[in-house]
């Protein structure tokens, strides 16, 4: 049997490629195996990918996600081939990263706050809750507790 056009997803550009070339139906491994490191990163990045999919099937206007700072690079590469805003701050010492990405008018949101999760305003915490899904009647419960004082978002400042 052999396959004259295959629609090939290649997950580190994320991009759809197709294949016109006749190839040989094959269970060859070795052809189109990843290594050890494309298979640790696949593995490490799947949350990630099956984020991306939930936007562009608008499922989610905005996705906030902790990655190892390592796939930074990829990341942004992914998100960039499939035109997706985004952005990114460094959690600690530059071993974690958190990525927010999805529609622009959410991402400016974003961007005018605190870039430690820790910090955010009550409001703030109340409106990225909201942003991202989170259930509404929750996000005002929280908001409630974090005025009255019942829960702290973060470390405070004596």
């Amino acid at each position: 049997m052999r396959i004259t056009e295959i629609a090939q997803y290649n997950y580190f550009t994320g991009i759809n490629n197709i294949k016109t070339k006749q190839t040989p139906f094959t269970a060859d491994k070795k052809a189109h195996s990843l290594t050890k490191a494309q298979m640790e990163e696949y593995n490490d990045l799947r949350v990630f990918n099956h984020h991306i999919y939930e936007y562009k099937k608008g499922l989610r206007n905005l996705i906030l996600t902790t990655e190892q700072a390592k796939y930074r690079p990829s990341i942004e590469q992914k998100l960039k081939n499939n035109n997706i805003p985004y952005l990114i701050h460094e959690v600690n010492s530059g071993k974690v990263i958190n990525v927010y990405f999805g529609a622009p008018s959410c991402i400016e949101v974003v961007k005018t706050f605190n870039p430690k999760l820790n910090k955010l305003t009550p409001e703030q915490d109340f409106i990225l809750g909201i942003m991202l899904g989170y259930d509404r009647v929750k996000q005002c419960d929280r908001y409630m507790k974090i005025k009255n004082k019942e829960i702290k978002i973060g470390k405070t400042e004596e």
